[in-house]
């Protein structure tokens, strides 16, 4: 089997993520991690929190802590939300560990040693207040386009219009407040991208007919407006130092690498990272060096994230030149909106993934945000479509089936699988249409189209719906005890399927639904084609019981009450 490498976007340190943050990269990366495991193959799932860059530094200071110890802070406070949704990590690193400095400076080395960085004087905002140059993003002012006062340096955020800290009207320090600004010469290092146009466009061309539309086209798109020299380095007291032994005059000057420099060598870093909680049996290199041949590499994140991934990380790589893996396939979301409108971290708009497990366990909306994943477009999330759908597919598709099957057998023939009966046409037929819609679920998850591969799940619910409704054991068991058996362990068979290829999706779900039954050296990880067709892993005799209801429904007393808390629009 083949060793897959998968890596999700990196969650900014600064807050709690909204559940377009986990539809757009990590949950999708799960539910396909889970997957390849399941199919037998060797699985890394590797992310990690990117704790560096300017919005670190100042939500320290507004939480009145240091920065390191505000990043512990929320790296603990964001992992516990994602034990929470049973993201099942291999590692979930830091982007301040050791291990990420280290190789950070060392591919600044060889980009140097290569050619590939420039040291050159910029002009730069100075506070001399704060003793300081100040960054794009410590630099506030009111827009001169919108007028909006709180804009920074480096974008407004009401009207997104890209700025330069020197075009906002009257600027002022984020630190500090003072208005006392000047513009002085400073060094910073840059990568030059320039030289690397034609092999990333080389290295591009190679991969992106296999890649979606969404993250070939945004390649392209930059490609072909020109890679352009950056800086990648920041005047900041946080974040990966510029190696003395290389560039003295900018490390004594307190130089750090720019966060989208050091940020996507995390996934190697956090890989390290993991080897080196058990180095006796964990080989971080063999996954990232010399690897292209044993190693596929999957790379899951929103559309605003693509050209750092596909074109500036790539860049980055090829310059070491040293054989690092790079990505093989870039699965891109576009936005998922609450009610049309943008979720905002800063502005406390729309579901936060705390909040959603205040509300709901997981499994409610890891199955609603891949059901409804934005892949080929937008989707928006509202409370009207997310209760539709938990009532509809996850209540009484699903849990209405495993509850009236194994409470009307447990009434009917007591609390072991019954027995009674011989598979006739309606079991054949059965079977041969859970096949089917098996193999179609694998053919979506093959292919990461998770939309389709929900509702081939959601196919494979139903057809157990439309198998009891024909056969009607509440009818058969008045004139045909065996026949009522039959149809009961046929279901029951269907429970302990769904239970398994609904792991991917509804983890917890799915055990509930897998210990209900007390079989004997239950090891399946899949259900291969045979057995989706007989339909006999649980056997009769085998004991049996009913577990809790599994999807409440539901109210419209709900949905007011949830629209009450959160708005039932996006403004």
């Amino acid at each position: 089997m083949a060793r897959h490498l998968i890596t999700s976007a990196l969650p900014y340190i600064n807050g709690i993520k909204h559940l377009g943050n986990m539809v757009g990269s990590m949950l999708p990366a799960d539910v396909y991690s889970r997957y390849l495991r399941q199919r037998g193959h060797d699985v890394l799932y590797i992310c990690a929190t990117d704790e560096h860059g300017t919005p670190a530094e100042l939500a320290a200071k507004e939480a009145g802590l240091s920065v390191a110890d505000f990043c512990a802070q929320a790296h603990d406070a964001q992992k516990a939300v994602y034990d929470g949704f049973a993201l099942a990590f291999d590692y979930f690193g830091r982007s301040s560990s050791q291990q990420n400095v280290e190789i950070t400076q060392h591919f600044a080395r060889r980009l140097n040693e290569n050619g590939f960085i420039e040291e050159r004087a910029i002009r730069q905002v100075y506070s001399p207040t704060d003793g300081r140059f100040l960054p794009d993003r410590y630099v506030e002012g009111t827009c001169p386009h919108c007028g909006y006062d709180k804009a920074r340096g480096d974008q407004c955020e009401n009207c997104t219009r890209v700025l330069d800290p020197t075009d906002l009207i009257n600027p002022r320090s984020a630190i500090s407040g003072s208005t006392d600004l000047e513009v002085r010469e400073t060094k910073h290092l840059f990568l030059l991208q320039s030289k690397l146009q034609h092999e990333v466009e080389e290295w591009v061309a190679r991969h992106e007919a296999e890649w979606p539309q969404l993250a070939s086209s945004i390649a392209r798109k930059w490609l072909t407006e020109g890679l352009h020299d950056r800086a990648i380095t920041r005047d900041l007291d946080w974040g990966v130092p510029v190696p003395a032994d290389t560039w003295p005059e900018l490390a004594a000057e307190g130089k750090v690498f720019y966060v989208w420099f050091d940020a996507p060598i995390e996934y190697i870093g956090a890989t390290k990272e993991w080897a080196d909680e058990d180095p006796s049996t964990r080989d971080w290199k063999s996954w990232w060096y010399e690897s292209d041949e044993t190693v596929r590499y999957t790379e899951f994140m929103a559309k605003d994230n693509v050209p750092f991934h596909t074109v500036m990380f790539p860049a980055t790589e090829l310059g070491v030149r040293e054989p690092w893996k790079k990505v093989d396939y870039v699965k891109a979301f576009n936005w998922l909106t609450y009610y049309g409108g943008k979720f905002s971290t800063s502005q406390k708009r729309g579901v936060f993934t705390d909040q959603a497990l205040e509300i709901l366990p997981a499994d409610y909306w890891r199955y609603f945000l891949i059901a409804n994943a934005p892949e080929s477009d937008d989707s928006s999330f509202t409370w009207e479509h997310f209760t539709a759908t938990v009532n509809k597919d996850l209540a009484d598709t699903l849990g209405n089936f495993v509850n009236r099957v194994l409470s009307f057998s447990r009434k009917r023939f007591g609390d072991d699988v019954p027995e009674g009966g011989t598979p006739g046409e309606a079991e054949a037929k059965l079977g041969e249409e859970i096949a089917r819609l098996l193999a179609e679920y694998e053919t979506q998850m093959e292919a990461l189209q998770f939309r389709k591969a929900a509702a081939a799940l959601r196919a494979l619910w139903s057809a157990g719906n439309s198998y009891l409704e024909e056969k009607a054991p509440w009818l058969e068991i008045k004139t045909d005890k065996d026949a009522a058996a039959l149809t009961l362990r046929t279901a029951m068979n269907l429970i302990h399927l769904y239970s398994v290829v609904s792991e991917p999706f509804i983890p917890a779900t799915s055990a509930a639904m897998r210990q209900a039954f007390a079989l004997k050296d239950d090891t399946a990880t899949w259900i291969s084609e045979a057995e989706a067709k007989s339909l006999t892993s649980v056997p009769a005799g085998t004991p049996f019981t009913v577990p809790p209801v599994l999807f409440a429904k539901l109210t419209d007393e709900d949905l007011e009450t949830y629209k009450e808390r959160f708005g039932g629009t996006a403004e």
